[in-house]
């Protein structure tokens, strides 16, 4: 087996178990669903699912690396001349398409987004994830711009942008938007983030 096959059974059998996990804890719960469960659903044994994902929790954050990654590449390869808010918007397009091609059409956003209200390992695990994504962007930041920014200001930008779009993609999804909505809606939290985009503000 060629590694280009290889790898293409390896993202077939981690996507089986997505599937799988999703379609359980919709119908028989979270609590409910066992790693066993999942692993029967998606033929493939416990061992397998523990090569893939450390515990159940992760199947729901399963891209969320692979995002980071996306944008830490952006950042990294940034064109001369572009600016830092350039560079930073152009990272959350990359991290908001990918999440538009896997976790908003299949079902996993929402999913999540209900979960996290009840779930605290969940919680946990999602925070964990998020202050790792902040910690490495910053760093590729600071990589970037070669001391033209400082840690702390590089860490309030990402701290900002990331948080917004993360806040925007929970209410979007937990008021039942579609799929196209929550991604517009995460892309508007970024701009406003950034200072790109005016808040329209009712006066009454």
């Amino acid at each position: 087996m060629t590694e280009g096959r290889r790898e293409r059974k390896k993202q077939r059998t981690r996507q089986a178990l997505i599937d799988a996990a999703v379609d359980l804890f919709e119908t028989d719960g979270y609590d409910e669903t066992t790693v066993a469960r999942i692993a029967e659903a998606a033929d493939v044994s416990t061992r397998t699912f523990f090569l893939h994902f450390p515990a159940k929790e992760d199947v729901l954050l399963a891209n969320a690396g692979g995002r980071i990654d996306l944008a830490v590449h952006a950042v990294a390869h940034r064109a001369d001349g572009e600016s830092v808010t350039d560079v930073l918007r152009r990272a959350v397009e990359r991290m908001v398409g990918d999440a538009w091609q896997t976790d908003l059409s299949d079902g996993l956003a929402a999913l999540r987004a209900r979960l996290i209200a009840t779930e605290p390992a969940l919680q946990a695990k999602l925070v964990h994830r998020l202050l790792a994504g902040q910690t490495e962007l910053t760093e590729a930041l600071c990589d970037a711009f070669g001391g033209r920014i400082s840690r702390l200001d590089a860490a309030a930008l990402v701290g900002a942008v990331l948080g917004a779009v993360n806040a925007a993609a929970l209410v979007s999804l937990r008021r039942g938007d579609r799929a196209d909505e929550v991604r517009a809606a995460m892309l508007r939290a970024a701009e406003i983030a950034l200072g790109t985009r005016d808040i329209g503000v009712e006066l009454g």
